[in-house]
Protein backbone atom coordinates (compact mmCIF):
# COMPACT_ATOMS: atom_id res chain seq x y z
CA UNK A 1 0.00 0.00 0.00
CA UNK A 2 1.44 3.32 -1.11
CA UNK A 3 0.69 6.67 0.55
CA UNK A 4 1.46 10.25 -0.48
CA UNK A 5 1.95 12.89 2.24
CA UNK A 6 1.65 16.53 1.15
CA UNK A 7 2.60 18.69 4.16
CA UNK A 8 4.92 21.73 4.25
CA UNK A 9 5.81 21.33 7.94
CA UNK A 10 8.93 19.16 7.55
CA UNK A 11 8.80 17.80 11.11
CA UNK A 12 5.15 16.78 10.83
CA UNK A 13 5.74 15.33 7.37
CA UNK A 14 8.63 13.23 8.70
CA UNK A 15 6.66 12.16 11.79
CA UNK A 16 3.75 10.94 9.65
CA UNK A 17 6.08 9.25 7.15
CA UNK A 18 7.98 7.41 9.90
CA UNK A 19 4.74 6.17 11.51
CA UNK A 20 3.32 5.00 8.18
CA UNK A 21 6.54 3.23 7.19
CA UNK A 22 6.61 1.50 10.55
CA UNK A 23 3.05 0.32 9.92
CA UNK A 24 4.16 -1.27 6.63
CA UNK A 25 3.21 1.39 4.08
CA UNK A 26 5.34 2.75 1.24
CA UNK A 27 5.51 6.54 1.52
CA UNK A 28 6.23 9.39 -0.90
CA UNK A 29 6.54 12.93 0.49
CA UNK A 30 5.87 16.37 -0.98
CA UNK A 31 6.33 19.73 0.75
CA UNK A 32 4.30 22.12 -1.40
CA UNK A 33 1.07 22.02 -3.41
CA UNK A 34 2.65 21.97 -6.86
CA UNK A 35 4.92 19.00 -6.09
CA UNK A 36 2.03 17.23 -4.34
CA UNK A 37 -0.33 17.82 -7.26
CA UNK A 38 2.26 16.52 -9.73
CA UNK A 39 2.93 13.32 -7.75
CA UNK A 40 -0.79 12.64 -7.19
CA UNK A 41 -1.34 13.09 -10.92
CA UNK A 42 1.60 10.96 -12.04
CA UNK A 43 1.70 8.10 -9.51
CA UNK A 44 -0.93 5.63 -8.28
CA UNK A 45 -1.59 6.01 -4.54
CA UNK A 46 -3.81 3.99 -2.24
CA UNK A 47 -4.43 7.10 -0.14
CA UNK A 48 -3.22 10.69 0.25
CA UNK A 49 -2.70 12.85 3.36
CA UNK A 50 -3.11 16.44 2.20
CA UNK A 51 -2.57 19.61 4.22
CA UNK A 52 -4.92 22.50 3.36
CA UNK A 53 -2.49 25.37 3.96
CA UNK A 54 0.29 24.67 1.46
CA UNK A 55 2.73 26.99 -0.36
CA UNK A 56 2.69 27.25 -4.19
CA UNK A 57 -0.83 25.79 -4.48
CA UNK A 58 -3.26 25.35 -1.59
CA UNK A 59 -4.61 21.93 -0.68
CA UNK A 60 -8.19 22.65 -1.79
CA UNK A 61 -6.98 23.61 -5.28
CA UNK A 62 -4.76 20.51 -5.45
CA UNK A 63 -7.72 18.30 -4.50
CA UNK A 64 -10.12 20.00 -6.92
CA UNK A 65 -7.64 19.52 -9.77
CA UNK A 66 -7.17 15.82 -8.96
CA UNK A 67 -10.92 15.22 -8.82
CA UNK A 68 -11.47 17.20 -12.04
CA UNK A 69 -8.87 14.93 -13.68
CA UNK A 70 -10.76 11.84 -12.52
CA UNK A 71 -8.36 10.84 -9.72
CA UNK A 72 -10.36 8.77 -7.23
CA UNK A 73 -7.81 7.81 -4.53
CA UNK A 74 -9.05 8.44 -0.97
CA UNK A 75 -7.83 11.77 0.42
CA UNK A 76 -7.53 12.67 4.10
CA UNK A 77 -7.16 16.43 4.62
CA UNK A 78 -5.37 18.09 7.53
CA UNK A 79 -7.03 21.29 8.72
CA UNK A 80 -6.35 23.95 11.36
CA UNK A 81 -8.37 23.17 14.48
CA UNK A 82 -10.75 26.15 14.53
CA UNK A 83 -11.30 26.47 10.78
CA UNK A 84 -14.56 24.58 10.28
CA UNK A 85 -14.90 26.34 6.93
CA UNK A 86 -11.75 24.49 5.75
CA UNK A 87 -13.37 21.17 6.61
CA UNK A 88 -16.50 22.06 4.62
CA UNK A 89 -14.44 23.31 1.66
CA UNK A 90 -12.30 20.17 1.76
CA UNK A 91 -15.25 17.79 1.82
CA UNK A 92 -16.93 19.78 -0.98
CA UNK A 93 -13.71 19.59 -3.02
CA UNK A 94 -13.77 15.79 -2.78
CA UNK A 95 -11.98 14.89 0.46
CA UNK A 96 -13.00 11.57 2.03
CA UNK A 97 -12.17 12.49 5.62
CA UNK A 98 -10.38 15.14 7.69
CA UNK A 99 -8.31 15.48 10.84
CA UNK A 100 -7.87 18.78 12.69
CA UNK A 101 -4.43 19.83 13.94
CA UNK A 102 -3.00 19.17 16.42
CA UNK A 103 -3.74 15.45 16.21
CA UNK A 104 -2.42 12.12 17.43
CA UNK A 105 -0.56 10.26 14.68
CA UNK A 106 -2.48 7.10 15.71
CA UNK A 107 -5.73 8.80 14.67
CA UNK A 108 -4.35 9.59 11.22
CA UNK A 109 -3.19 5.97 10.85
CA UNK A 110 -6.62 4.65 11.87
CA UNK A 111 -8.39 6.95 9.40
CA UNK A 112 -6.00 6.00 6.58
CA UNK A 113 -6.57 2.28 7.27
CA UNK A 114 -10.34 2.86 7.17
CA UNK A 115 -10.17 4.86 3.91
CA UNK A 116 -8.08 2.18 2.18
CA UNK A 117 -10.39 -0.60 3.42
CA UNK A 118 -13.51 1.26 2.32
CA UNK A 119 -12.05 2.02 -1.10
CA UNK A 120 -11.46 -1.73 -1.53
CA UNK A 121 -14.94 -2.61 -0.22
CA UNK A 122 -13.96 -4.00 3.22
CA UNK A 123 -15.87 -2.88 6.31
CA UNK A 124 -13.88 -4.70 8.99
CA UNK A 125 -10.29 -4.06 10.10
CA UNK A 126 -9.68 -7.79 9.52
CA UNK A 127 -9.65 -9.20 5.99
CA UNK A 128 -10.03 -12.96 5.60
CA UNK A 129 -9.16 -15.21 2.65
CA UNK A 130 -9.55 -18.91 3.44
CA UNK A 131 -7.17 -19.70 6.33
CA UNK A 132 -5.36 -16.35 6.02
CA UNK A 133 -6.34 -13.41 8.21
CA UNK A 134 -4.89 -9.94 7.69
CA UNK A 135 -5.11 -7.63 10.69
CA UNK A 136 -4.85 -4.17 9.09
CA UNK A 137 -4.82 -2.50 12.50
CA UNK A 138 -1.84 -4.43 13.83
CA UNK A 139 -0.12 -4.90 10.44
CA UNK A 140 -0.02 -8.65 11.11
CA UNK A 141 -1.17 -11.78 9.32
CA UNK A 142 -1.95 -15.33 10.43
CA UNK A 143 -2.56 -18.58 8.57
CA UNK A 144 -4.79 -21.13 10.33
CA UNK A 145 -4.30 -19.08 13.51
CA UNK A 146 -0.51 -19.18 13.38
CA UNK A 147 1.37 -15.87 13.06
CA UNK A 148 3.07 -15.46 9.69
CA UNK A 149 6.69 -14.33 9.66
CA UNK A 150 6.84 -11.98 6.68
CA UNK A 151 9.44 -9.54 5.38
CA UNK A 152 8.19 -5.98 4.76
CA UNK A 153 7.93 -6.67 1.02
CA UNK A 154 6.03 -9.91 1.55
CA UNK A 155 3.63 -8.17 3.93
CA UNK A 156 2.97 -5.34 1.46
CA UNK A 157 2.34 -7.84 -1.32
CA UNK A 158 -0.04 -9.94 0.79
CA UNK A 159 -1.83 -6.82 2.01
CA UNK A 160 -2.37 -5.49 -1.52
CA UNK A 161 -3.59 -8.85 -2.85
CA UNK A 162 -5.98 -9.31 0.10
CA UNK A 163 -7.39 -5.79 -0.18
CA UNK A 164 -8.10 -6.63 -3.85
CA UNK A 165 -9.31 -10.20 -3.34
CA UNK A 166 -10.95 -11.83 -6.34
CA UNK A 167 -9.46 -9.26 -8.72
CA UNK A 168 -6.66 -9.87 -11.19
CA UNK A 169 -3.75 -7.61 -10.24
CA UNK A 170 -0.97 -7.07 -12.77
CA UNK A 171 2.73 -7.23 -11.94
CA UNK A 172 3.07 -3.56 -12.86
CA UNK A 173 0.28 -2.59 -10.46
CA UNK A 174 1.94 -4.56 -7.66
CA UNK A 175 5.29 -2.90 -8.32
CA UNK A 176 3.67 0.56 -8.33
CA UNK A 177 1.99 -0.04 -4.97
CA UNK A 178 4.88 -1.81 -3.23
CA UNK A 179 7.74 0.62 -3.87
CA UNK A 180 8.17 4.38 -3.52
CA UNK A 181 9.04 6.63 -6.46
CA UNK A 182 12.81 6.44 -5.90
CA UNK A 183 13.02 2.66 -5.79
CA UNK A 184 14.63 0.83 -8.70
CA UNK A 185 11.62 -1.19 -9.76
CA UNK A 186 11.88 -4.60 -11.36
CA UNK A 187 8.67 -6.50 -11.95
CA UNK A 188 10.55 -9.83 -12.04
CA UNK A 189 11.14 -9.58 -8.29
CA UNK A 190 7.35 -9.82 -7.81
CA UNK A 191 7.52 -13.46 -8.98
CA UNK A 192 10.11 -14.19 -6.30
CA UNK A 193 7.92 -12.64 -3.57
CA UNK A 194 4.83 -14.49 -4.86
CA UNK A 195 6.79 -17.76 -4.66
CA UNK A 196 7.85 -17.03 -1.09
CA UNK A 197 4.31 -16.07 -0.05
CA UNK A 198 2.88 -19.28 -1.52
CA UNK A 199 5.33 -21.30 0.57
CA UNK A 200 4.09 -19.53 3.70
CA UNK A 201 0.31 -19.44 3.08
CA UNK A 202 -0.25 -22.38 0.71
CA UNK A 203 -0.09 -22.64 -3.06
CA UNK A 204 -3.81 -22.63 -3.74
CA UNK A 205 -4.62 -19.08 -2.54
CA UNK A 206 -2.68 -17.05 -5.12
CA UNK A 207 -3.51 -17.95 -8.69
CA UNK A 208 -1.33 -16.95 -11.65
CA UNK A 209 -3.56 -15.59 -14.42
CA UNK A 210 -1.50 -16.15 -17.52
CA UNK A 211 -0.37 -12.97 -19.23
CA UNK A 212 -2.36 -10.79 -16.82
CA UNK A 213 -1.03 -11.15 -13.29
CA UNK A 214 -2.23 -12.71 -10.04
CA UNK A 215 -5.50 -13.21 -8.23
CA UNK A 216 -5.93 -14.08 -4.57
CA UNK A 217 -9.07 -15.91 -3.49
CA UNK A 218 -10.14 -18.73 -1.20
CA UNK A 219 -10.36 -22.17 -2.84
CA UNK A 220 -13.88 -22.85 -4.05
CA UNK A 221 -14.48 -19.21 -5.03
CA UNK A 222 -13.28 -19.87 -8.56
CA UNK A 223 -14.35 -17.66 -11.44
Amino acid sequence: MRILIVEDDTNLNRQLADALKEAGYVVDQAYDGEEGHYLGDAEPYDAVILDIGLPEMDGITVLEKWRADGKTMPVLILTARDRWSDKVAGIDAGADDYVAKPFHVEEVLARIRALIRRAAGHASSEIVCGPVRLDTKGSKATVAGVALKLTSHEFRLLSYLMHHMGQVVSRTELVEHMYDQDFDRDSNTIEVFIGRLRKKIGNDLIETVRGLGYRMQAPGNGH
